[in-house]
């Protein structure tokens, strides 16, 4: 939860500095970078090692990031330029280091992943990996709740969210500790241990070499280009193209964690019985080109409902297609392979979200605020041509 309680606070802390937003998104994209380069390492260590020390290791990181970020939210930075005016883009650098060591140990989400794998059947895996976004969907809501109670309208009313979202990973870390069993298989010990003899970056791309998950694979990461851009834009967009205050920008974020909950927690399980997850998955994506519709053509009057149902439609189309896209690939795979290769889409989709973040950012400077938003539809139409190849179509049908 300490990424939602931050993340309508850290573009407005930013905006006091710059105001491009390329630069922007880079340090945004930083933590989705470093969590590509040690993804494949986290997962054959999982693998080799267990889920639970691993899970320790990376929320100790956590911590280390989000305790620099605090410091760098939380300092009056009104006198730097006085006690170093050679550096006054000093926190700008700060922010970037911190999500730099959160990224390089952010192996909580994809080991977590392989925790209910491990714990799934085939038949029951979309569910269970709807528990994730049930999980995003309460700290989507409760994070920018938080914020927005205690936010007030300052800019710089920082403390108690920032304070909050600091002890969160200390907690996080006690109840692995006590609470979390070892979940990894022990069938093929020995061909795991071998497994870390390789070479961990060849196990990026390691979900395109096999052929029954190749395309789907494709799609994945491809979303998460588009879906990465779409969001990481948004908040920036409110506060700095429609002059959003900070705590008005947080109401659009409780709407996405409201219905991600509804979708992910009470939904998303009778739906894939009576749809399946291939349905599922583009019926997604339209609701998702209809939110980028409505973010291209909204008037500026009045803009609040728009943007309030774009929202809406981008958080139903994300809960339906991250847990069926998932459950897809993670069907067709064998059992003792899941730590390496959910570890390898979770690489695959931080470097999508690094292209995201990039993408979004250069797209919006260079080609104007709401030109991410027609990028992102023009990509979806790439990751549904994908789906329904009709090879592709045939085998998940």
């Amino acid at each position: 939860m300490s990424e939602s309680l931050l993340v309508g606070l850290l573009p407005g802390f930013f905006l006091q500095f710059l105001g491009s937003a390329s630069i922007y998104t880079y340090i945004a994209g930083t933590y989705s970078f470093a969590q590509f380069i040690a993804a494949p390492l986290i997962g054959i260590y999982s693998d080799k090692y267990g889920r639970r020390p691993v899970m320790l290791v990376c929320i100790s990181g956590s911590i280390v990031g989000i305790s620099i970020v605090a410091f760098t939210l939380l300092f009056n930075w009104s006198n730097i330029k006085y006690i170093l005016p050679a550096v006054p883009l000093l926190p700008i650098y700060l922010l970037f280091i911190a999500r730099l060591i959160d990224g390089i140990s952010g192996g909580t989400v994809a080991t977590a992943t392989t925790v209910l794998a491990d714990i799934s059947t085939p038949e029951t895996r979309a569910k269970t990996f709807g528990l994730i976004g049930v999980a995003f969907g309460l700290s989507f809501l409760l994070g920018p709740t938080i914020s927005f109670i205690f936010i007030g309208n300052s800019t710089n009313s920082y403390l108690i969210p920032v304070l909050i979202a600091t002890i969160i990973p200390f907690i996080n870390f006690l109840l692995v500790f006590f609470y979390l069993p070892e979940t990894k298989p022990r069938e093929k010990d020995q061909a795991l241990r071998n497994q870390s003899k390789t070479n961990p970056f060849e196990g990026i791309f390691a979900p395109f070499k096999e052929n029954n998950i190749k395309r789907l694979s494709l799609a994945f990461f491809i979303y998460f280009i588009a879906f990465t851009g779409l969001t990481t834009i948004l908040v920036f967009f409110l506060q700095n193209s429609l002059l959003w205050s900070i705590k008005d920008s947080l109401g659009p974020l409780i709407v996405v964690g409201i219905v991600a909950i509804v979708v992910q927690g009470g939904l998303i399980g009778p739906l894939v019985k009576e749809f399946g997850e291939f349905k599922l998955t583009i019926a997604g994506t339209g609701f998702i080109f209809f939110a980028c519709a409505l973010l291209i053509t909204f008037p500026e009057n009045n803009s609040g409902t728009y943007v309030y149902l774009a929202v809406s439609f981008l958080a139903v189309g994300a809960g339906l297609i991250t847990p069926c896209i998932r459950a897809l690939i993670s069907k067709r795979i064998d059992k003792n392979s899941q730590g390496s290769i959910l570890s390898s889409l979770q690489g695959l989709q931080s470097l999508g979200s690094v292209l995201g973040y990039i993408l979004a950012g250069n797209v919006y400077d260079y080609f104007g605020p709401r030109s991410p938003f027609i990028a992102g539809g023009l990509i979806l139409f790439l990751m549904t041509w994908l789906i329904t190849g009709s090879d592709t179509k045939k085998k998940l049908e």
